[in-house]
């Protein structure tokens, strides 16, 4: 049965005059006259069966429907696009895989990982997008996703399989500067981490999205905490970082996340009590029918991938020695 998929051409001169509203413009953009433009629409227009495009006095505006379709259309395209670079790149040999993640997770743990991953399996590329809510596959470009939730969150995720990397733990850090005024010592002589109600008393710095993440901490050490809702909020846990590295206060942050760090000593374990909460990271795939095998690439990540989360449990809490 015939696909009833208008011509490349017409779906191209459409995106282009769709995001300038301007057949002029999408001319030239794509080297081509301003009536071959016209003609390729009115032909897309025909093919649908309806107008996508108003004509004024002015130029042509979209239609609602144009509207949304445009953003199907440039999605499709660039789609189209990625996936014929990739395979010029690769001449048929390898596959990529575009990974939808949460942004701290892919910078601090797997992109620090990937060159493991490209010399066990150069042939392999991965494209790395952020999101950081659930969505549908079928409506993206996305093989997978790193997803950080619950497992309720994950359950009711549809149209997927989920599986599990590992738990998210967080503690306490700060610079070595403020934890020294905290034991007041001198920071030159060996420091070790406080107890919660030392932290109950020092500056600290809350998680936007996470905003009763201290008060659960303060609850789970049973200490009372009246300033446990103060502090400069900041979204990302690499906000976080960069903020308790200058000093401004104490932050709840998953240790693997911040290796680098602890490693060089900017940031160090201001009390070793971690905070187990529910939620974790997992690999997200779209759920396959029976007997459906995987696509090769997205395989091998999958293994790869679980191999380093297996690695990396429980994470490691480097301190520097001083």
């Amino acid at each position: 049965m015939r696909r009833a998929i208008p011509s490349t051409q017409a779906l191209a001169c459409f995106e282009s005059a769709a995001r300038h509203e301007s057949y002029t413009k999408a001319a030239q953009e794509l080297a081509l006259t301003q009536s071959a433009v016209s003609r390729q629409i009115i032909a897309l227009e025909e093919f649908v069966g309806l107008p996508l495009f108003k004509r004024t006095r002015h130029g042509v505006l979209l239609t609602e429907a144009g509207r949304q379709y445009a953003q199907q259309v440039a999605r499709w395209l660039q789609g189209l696009e990625r996936d014929t670079l990739d395979l010029m790149a690769h001449q048929g040999e390898g596959g990529t895989i575009n990974l939808a993640a949460v942004p701290t997770f892919a910078t601090r743990w797997l992109l620090p990982r990937l060159p493991q991953l490209m010399k066990a399996h150069p042939d392999i590329r991965v494209h790395i997008d952020v999101q950081t809510r659930p969505f549908l596959f079928a409506d993206t470009g996305f093989d997978a996703a790193l997803y950080a939730g619950t497992p309720e969150q994950v359950a009711h995720w549809p149209g997927v399989q989920a599986q599990w990397l590992m738990d998210e733990e967080t503690l306490p850090v700060c610079s070595p500067q403020l934890l020294a005024t905290a034991q007041e010592r001198d920071l030159g002589r060996a420091w070790q981490p406080v107890s919660p109600a030392v932290i109950a008393g020092m500056p600290l710095l809350q998680q936007s999205t996470r905003p009763y993440g201290w008060q659960q901490w303060f609850d789970a050490m049973d200490v009372s905490a009246p300033r446990a809702l103060d502090g400069a909020r900041l979204e990302l846990f690499s906000m976080l970082a960069v903020a308790a590295g200058q000093g401004l206060g104490v932050a709840l942050i998953p240790p693997m996340l911040i290796e680098q760090e602890l490693a060089r000593g900017d940031l160090v374990i201001a009390c070793d009590r971690p905070l187990r909460g529910n939620r974790a990271y997992y690999l997200v795939t779209p759920a396959l029918a029976e007997g459906a095998p995987q696509a090769p690439a997205l395989r091998v990540f999958s293994q790869w991938l679980l191999q380093r989360a297996e690695a990396a449990r429980p994470p490691a809490v480097v301190v520097p020695k001083k």
